[in-house]
C-alpha cells in the first residue's frame, strides 16, 4: 500500500492553513526520510503507527516516537525513520496564521520538533485522532481536520507589518524594498521578523526560494534550468544552497526521494 492524498482546507481556514497531506504506507522498505525545510510549519496527526524523528533540526533535541507532532520553521532537516510503515495527516501551517490557529506565535517552536497535544491539549489532539481513524476515506480525514481547527480560530493577528514583508521577501523582494514598504528600517524588520516567526527575513526569502526549486527537481529536469528559474545565480548556487537546507545535493535527494535514481 502506497497512498497519497493532498487537498486545501475550508475556505475560513486558508489564511492559516496552505493545504493537507495525508500518506498511508505499507510494506515498503525501511527509509529514512527528510523533512526540508519549508515555508509552513509543520502540524502532523498520526492514524496508526508514531511518528519517528531520528534527528531533529535542534541536534540538542533527542530523537523521539510522536503520536503528533508541532514542528516550527527550520532551516536544516529532520529525518523522519520508518520500517516500511507510516499513516497520517499532514497539516501546512502558515506562519502568520499561528496565533489565531494555535495561540502562540511562529517563534515560539522555530527550528523545534514538540508533540503537539503540549500546544493544542491532549484531549483535542486524542479525540482528533480517534476521529481520523473512523473515517473513511482521506476526503472525510481532511474533513475531521477542518472540523477540528475551524472549531480553534480565534481573532487574533500578529503584526500586519511582519506578515506584509513576510508575503514579500517570499515573492522575491528584498529586505530593503520590504522594509520600506512597511516603513521600517532593515534592522527594525529583521528585529520584529525574527521575534515574531524565528527566523530573520533573508533566511524566509531562501526558504521560500529553495523550496519553489526543490519542487520543481524531478527525474531528468536539468539542475541549470531550474537554478535559472528560481532566482539562482547558477546550479553551483543552487547545490549549495541544497547542500545547506537538506544536508545533500540534489542528486542523493533525488535517489533517496526517487529510488531508481542514482546518487
Amino acid at each position: 500500500m502506497d497512498e497519497y492524498a493532498q487537498a486545501r482546507p475550508a475556505p475560513a481556514l486558508r489564511p492559516h492553513v496552505a493545504f493537507y497531506s495525508g500518506y498511508r504506507q505499507r510494506g515498503l522498505a525501511p527509509a529514512l526520510h527528510r523533512g526540508l525545510p519549508s515555508p509552513y510549519l509543520t502540524l502532523i496527526f498520526t492514524l496508526d503507527e508514531p511518528l519517528v524523528i531520528a534527528a531533529h533540526p535542534d541536534p540538542a533535541q533527542a530523537p523521539g516516537r510522536y503520536a503528533s507532532l508541532l514542528g516550527g520553521l527550520h532551516l536544516t532537516p529532520a529525518l523522519i525513520s520508518h520500517d516500511g510503515s507510516q499513516s497520517g495527516v499532514q497539516v501546512a501551517v502558515r506562519p502568520e496564521g499561528c496565533r489565531a490557529l494555535l495561540g502562540l506565535p511562529a517563534a515560539a517552536v522555530a527550528n523545534l520538533d514538540v508533540d503537539a497535544a503540549a500546544v493544542l491539549g491532549e484531549p483535542f489532539v486524542g479525540e482528533v485522532r480517534e476521529r481520523l481513524s473512523e473515517a473513511a476515506d482521506w476526503p472525510a480525514r481532511f474533513a475531521v481536520v477542518d472540523r477540528a481547527l475551524g472549531g480553534r480560530l480565534r481573532d487574533t493577528t500578529g503584526p500586519a507589518a511582519v506578515t506584509e514583508a513576510y508575503h514579500l521577501v517570499n515573492g522575491g523582494a528584498s529586505v530593503a524594498a520590504a522594509a520600506a514598504r512597511v516603513g521600517w528600517t532593515g534592522r527594525h524588520l529583521t528585529d520584529r521578523f525574527r521575534a515574531e516567526l524565528g527566523i530573520r527575513p533573508k533566511e524566509a526569502a531562501r526558504i521560500a526560494r529553495f523550496d519553489r526549486a526543490r519542487r520543481a527537481i524531478r527525474p531528468g529536469v536539468r539542475l541549470a534550468d531550474v537554478a535559472a528559474a528560481h532566482g539562482y545565480a547558477d546550479q553551483s548556487h543552487l547545490v549549495r544552497d541544497f547542500r545547506a537546507f537538506a544536508g545533500c545535493a540534489p542528486s542523493r535527494w533525488l535517489a533517496d526521494e526517487f529510488g531508481f535514481v542514482q546518487a
